[in-house]
């Protein structure tokens, strides 16, 4: 696998999430072709450059758990309008971007 490849492939969908909505390790990589390489996805959004400007802060776990000592994270979702349910999670329900539908 062409880990630079990986790498543009996975900026390639976070850009594309709209405002207002989520999705997962495990969706973006499914959408990739390798489902098995939601970890590799969080370690390409973790060596993003700032400089692209990647809404990564719209990527949370299965659960709808935010990034663990990402304190901004939380604030940037809310003031893009996602719910969150009363224990801390995004409401995926609500939240997630239903891309097949759009």
């Amino acid at each position: 696998m062409d880990k630079n490849l990986f790498q543009k492939e996975v900026y390639n969908v976070v850009a594309a999430i709209p405002p207002g909505r989520v999705l997962t390790y495990g969706q973006i990589a499914y959408l990739l072709g390798k489902p098995q390489y939601s970890r590799m996805v969080g370690h390409a959004l973790r060596n993003a450059s700032s400089g692209l400007g990647l809404p990564c802060h719209r990527v949370v776990n299965s659960q709808g758990r935010l990034v663990p000592f990402w304190e901004e994270q939380r604030g940037l979702l809310e003031s893009e309008g996602v719910k969150f349910c009363g224990n801390g999670c995004v409401d995926m329900k609500v939240s997630q971007w239903e891309f097949m539908k759009e």
